[in-house]
């Protein structure tokens, strides 16, 4: 493995100071994982060292991208990418565990259509990413910072929901799920208010899943348990 492909030396996770919306809880990877981040990360990771991609030269075609923030331990994304081989996926997590299940994934399933940043993904908007070249940004059950006093650190804020209007194309999809009512609500009334996005519902409307988000074993023991997700679907209009 190559020093500039590698997250554990001395680069960062983040390069912003103040409120962070993500506490980094590494944990240790299973020997599983840790074998395939050894294996894969050089050939599927991407790098803030790398600086701003061409995605067209990272996937070697030009094809519909699609950008899944916090991705946890990968499972939905493979799944997504598996489904979608036509389509290209960049996968955004900062605890290392995940990094390493979804390689795992990539491995296990044959899968070429995916690359991972494992870093903070306000870094990887400002400073990897160039505008319009997303199709779709996915934010899938983030945490909800429960606690009125910690709403600053939620991820969906009005500044991050307009870096993320920038970096789609005109037409291109902001898709956001949770399973808190309050988040929804909080995050139905940031997008609604929101320059540049519209809502692909009626207005204030949550949106039926989409049958391409796919149902995560926590998602399932949620409505055993009987709580409730929203979809949130806008998309960009100028």
């Amino acid at each position: 493995m190559t020093d500039h492909n590698d997250v554990s030396g001395d680069s960062p996770v983040t390069t912003r100071r103040g409120v962070r919306s993500f506490v980094l809880r590494q944990g240790r990877m299973t020997e599983g994982q840790k074998k395939a981040y050894e294996r894969s990360w050089p050939k599927y990771g991407l790098t803030r060292e790398q600086g701003m991609i061409d995605p067209r030269q990272v996937f070697g075609r030009d094809n519909m991208l699609n950008l899944e923030i916090g991705f946890g331990m990968g499972q939905s994304l493979a799944d997504m990418a598996e489904a979608a081989p036509e389509q290209d996926f960049i996968g955004v997590e900062v605890h290392l565990p995940g990094v390493g299940a979804l390689l795992k994934e990539i491995e296990d399933r044959g899968l070429e259509n995916v690359r991972i940043y494992a870093i903070d993904a306000n870094d990887v908007i400002d400073l990897c990413l160039p505008d319009a070249a997303l199709d779709r940004v996915m934010v899938f059950f983030p945490d909800p910072w429960p606690k009125k006093r910690h709403h600053k650190r939620r991820l969906i804020q009005h500044e991050f929901v307009q870096r993320l209007r920038h970096k789609l194309r005109v037409g291109g999809i902001l898709h956001l799920a949770t399973d808190w009512e309050n988040y929804a609500e909080y995050m139905m009334e940031i997008m609604t208010e929101s320059e540049g996005f519209a809502n692909t519902q009626e207005r204030g409307q949550y949106s039926p899943r989409p049958d391409d988000r796919p149902i995560t074993k926590f998602e399932k023991r949620g409505e055993t348990l009987g709580h409730g997700v929203w979809d949130l679907v806008f998309y960009r209009t100028n």
